[in-house]
C-alpha cells in the first residue's frame, strides 16, 4: 500500500488524526495472527494509517469524512460487547468508506478489495481478513443475518447517526446533500426519499440490543421528519 501524505486534503491535518493513528495501531496489533518474531517483521501500521486518513479527508467528502470514521469507531466501543471479533469490526470500520466517490456505485467493493490487500500485507491472518472484507461488503445493504453479531455491531455503528439529536441529524442530512451536489434537486429529493422509505420499511433499523433500545425510536422520528421536509 503506497503511503499517502496525511495532509493531502487541503494541506490540513484533522485534529483527531493523532488519536486515530493510535487507535489504528492498537487495532492492527490486536488483529495480527503472529508471534512476537513475526510481529517485529511485519510492516509498521503507520504508513497505512496515513494512507487511510488521507482517503477519509478527500475534498469530495462532506459526510463520509474523518468525523464519520471517529463516530463509527466510538459507537463500536459502545457496542463492543455484542461482537464476536471486535478487532475485525474495527478494521472494517476503517475500511468501509475508504474508497468513496459519490457518483460511483462500486465504492464498497473497492473498499473491500483495498482492505484485503492491506491486511494481508500487515500480517492479519486469512480468516480475520476475510471477515473484514465480508463486513465491508455488508455495508452495501446494512442487513446482517440474525446470527451475524459482528455485522450487527458494524451496521448499527454506521447507522447510529440516524438517531442523532435533531440538530445533528439536520447537519448530517445537509452534508449528504452537499456530497450529492451534482444531482438536481428534484432527482435528489426523489432518490433520498426512496432510501428513507426503505429504511422505515425495515422491521428493525438496529440489530444489537443497545441499538434497538437506545436508537430505534429516535431514528424513526428523524427519518420521518426528513421525509416531511423533502415533501415526500
Amino acid at each position: 500500500m503506497d503511503a499517502m501524505d496525511e495532509t493531502a486534503a487541503g494541506g490540513r491535518r484533522h485534529p483527531a488524526h493523532e488519536d486515530l493513528e493510535k487507535r489504528w495501531e492498537a487495532t492492527v496489533r490486536a488483529a495480527r495472527d503472529t508471534g512476537e518474531h513475526d510481529a517485529l517483521a511485519a510492516p509498521s501500521p503507520h504508513p497505512y494509517a496515513a494512507n487511510l486518513l488521507a482517503r477519509w479527508a478527500e475534498p469530495q467528502r462532506r459526510y463520509h469524512t474523518t468525523d464519520h470514521l471517529v463516530a463509527v469507531l466510538d459507537h463500536i466501543d459502545v457496542l463492543e460487547e455484542y461482537a464476536e471479533d471486535p478487532a475485525a469490526v474495527r478494521l472494517a470500520a476503517w475500511f468501509h468508506d475508504a474508497v468513496y466517490l459519490p457518483d460511483r456505485s462500486e465504492n464498497e467493493e473497492r473498499s473491500a478489495r483495498l482492505a484485503e490487500r492491506a491486511l494481508r500485507e500487515l500480517g492479519v491472518g486469512p480468516a480475520r481478513t476475510d471477515e473484514v472484507v465480508r463486513l465491508v461488503r455488508l455495508t452495501v445493504t446494512h442487513a446482517p443475518a440474525p446470527d451475524d453479531t459482528d455485522g450487527a455491531v458494524l451496521c448499527d455503528a454506521d447507522l447510529a447517526v440516524l438517531a442523532a439529536p435533531p440538530e445533528a441529524y439536520a447537519a448530517y442530512a445537509a452534508a449528504v446533500r452537499e456530497e450529492y451536489g451534482f444531482v438536481p434537486d428534484d432527482a435528489f429529493r426523489a432518490g433520498r426519499s426512496d432510501v428513507l422509505r426503505q429504511l422505515l420499511a425495515l422491521p428493525k433499523l438496529f440489530r444489537t440490543p443497545y441499538g434497538e433500545r437506545e436508537w430505534e425510536e429516535r431514528a424513526r422520528r428523524n427519518i420521518g421528519a426528513e421525509l416531511e421536509r423533502l415533501g415526500a
